[in-house]
């Protein structure tokens, strides 16, 4: 399957000026202007909403930034809920990075939808992201009623490393005996840390997200000595995914991370529970959330959201 047209002319683009810096060629500030200087360019714009509401709400380590996304149209009373965290190797993405994606997901889902600034490495290793990604959603739980909230339908959902976090949260909600979570959307998620699969040397280079950038954004996030089998770092490896939620699982077939985002639906329905995997066949990492330059990365939201939609009803 060849690349959609779109896409090739972005990698065209990026690929034009070969001595330009990557993300890994920058410290994390520097990648993070970049990563922002991309997203104002290639997420969706100008997508109405409803409300947007900010707040900082208790975290393990200090207050953790939300931004609240109520839909076009919602009417009065609770709404179910999407808790979103953000994509970017734990190091880089914040609230902004992502809003066109919230918006649309947001308006398609008929979903409130909260997103989560957690903390970033490497500032704040490993596994502080988690800590103030599980923090967030029992939050939300807590004080359904006080955003307008059906605490009885909340899901969780993220795109790469907010895919992973999606993932962790779930075990993590499951081991803990709450919140209660009734849906997980894993955008091409990072699910092993140290699983080598044929994505990783087939997509190593040239496809936007790159073999050495993945390893430079490991590199940042997790301590030296941690044990990758820990399941809040490579949700692949936890002993059981039975007791999870059901999953709608997106991969895109140019991408290192294709293959761990189908293992772990592959484990999820092992496990008996409810999976639906779609496999974007000409589409790179990040696809998601470039909207506002892939025309196909829209349709591809609107089927989460329906997804989302459909599991919280």
């Amino acid at each position: 399957m060849a690349l959609d047209t779109q896409v090739a002319a972005l990698l065209a683009q990026l690929s034009a000026n070969p001595d330009a810096p990557g993300l890994a060629d920058v410290p994390p500030e520097g990648g993070r202007a970049m990563f922002r200087a991309m997203g104002q360019m290639l997420d969706a714009k100008d997508v109405p909403i409803g409300k947007i509401e900010n707040r900082k709400i208790p975290g393990p380590a200090g207050e953790i930034p939300l931004r609240i996304y109520t839909p076009v149209n919602a009417g009065a009373g609770a709404l179910p809920c999407l808790v979103y965290y953000h994509g970017g190797g734990w190091v880089i993405g914040d609230l902004d990075t992502h809003e066109g994606a919230c918006r649309l997901l947001a308006n398609d889902s008929g979903c409130r939808v909260v997103s989560v600034d957690y903390r970033l490495a490497p500032e704040h290793v490993f596994p502080a992201a988690p800590e103030d990604c599980h923090a967030a959603v029992k939050w939300v739980a807590a004080n359904a009623a006080q955003i307008g909230i059906d605490p009885k339908r909340i899901a969780v959902g993220g795109d790469s490393a907010g895919g992973n976090l999606s993932a962790v949260v779930c075990q993590m909600a499951r081991d803990a005996g709450g919140p209660a979570i009734a849906f997980q959307l894993l955008i091409y998620p990072a699910t092993d840390m140290a699983l080598q699969t044929p994505a990783r040397k087939e997509n190593a280079a040239g496809y936007f997200l790159e073999e050495k950038t993945m390893k430079y954004f490991y590199d940042l996030y997790v301590p030296k000595g941690t044990d990758e089998n820990d399941p809040r770092l490579s949700p692949l490896r936890a002993r059981s995914l039975a007791g999870l939620p059901p999953a709608y699982v997106i991969t895109a077939q140019y991408d290192v991370l294709r293959d761990e985002g189908r293992l772990y639906a592959e484990k999820l329905q092992a496990a008996g529970v409810k999976v639906q995997l779609v496999n974007y066949d000409e589409m790179i990492h990040g696809f998601f959330t470039m909207a506002g330059f892939i025309a196909a990365a829209k349709p591809a939201i609107a089927d989460a959201a329906k997804a989302v939609k459909a599991g919280l009803a």
